[in-house]
């Protein structure tokens, strides 16, 4: 998803990262209000909050990534810029993870127990989904020819979760 962000039309996907880090930033804020009813919690809206953060930075900072097809030659070393947009991703991916289990705690402790399940099943598909993509990305083998769709079935199971997450507490709101 971050190759999008380069090229002539790059300004588009680094502007769908840095609007929807924003929108994120609402949402954490949502969620911080919509927890009342569950004995409000600080990590689980400030996880989201990190989320939003590294989605603002991976925007800011284009990726420099090597290796894509192109009619231009390759870049062989990583620059700055391209060190931040993975720090920022890698920000993206654990907040959400650690999120993912944080509600699990959360609605465990209120007696949700079907949305502690969902939570702790994402969290697991989540994390699972970014190691294997990760791998796949940092090798030549077989794997590496299906990164890219890993990544982006592991982003949809994140945001898919977080938008039910949302959805179930804005009765709370």
């Amino acid at each position: 998803m971050s190759a999008l962000a380069l090229g002539e039309r790059g300004w588009i996907q680094r502007t769908n990262f840095v609007v929807t880090g924003i929108l994120m930033l609402a949402c954490a804020f949502g969620l911080h209000l919509a927890l009342v009813a569950y004995g409000r919690s600080f990590w689980g809206p400030f996880l989201i909050g990190l989320y939003a953060v590294g989605l603002i930075g991976a925007g800011i900072f284009a990726t420099d990534v090597t290796g894509m097809p192109s009619k231009a030659p390759a870049p062989q070393q990583r620059d700055f810029r391209g060190a931040l947009h993975d720090l920022f991703s890698l920000v993206v991916f654990a907040s959400l993870f650690v999120a993912c289990f944080v509600f699990a705690h959360q609605f465990a402790v209120s007696g949700s127990w079907g949305w502690r399940l969902y939570s702790v099943m994402t969290g697991i598909l989540f994390g699972t989904g970014f190691i294997v993509f990760a791998r796949g990305f940092a090798s030549a083998g077989k794997l590496a020819a299906i990164a890219g769709l890993l990544q982006r079935l592991t982003t949809a199971v994140g945001w898919i979760w977080l938008a039910l997450v949302a959805a179930h507490l804005l009765a709370f709101i």
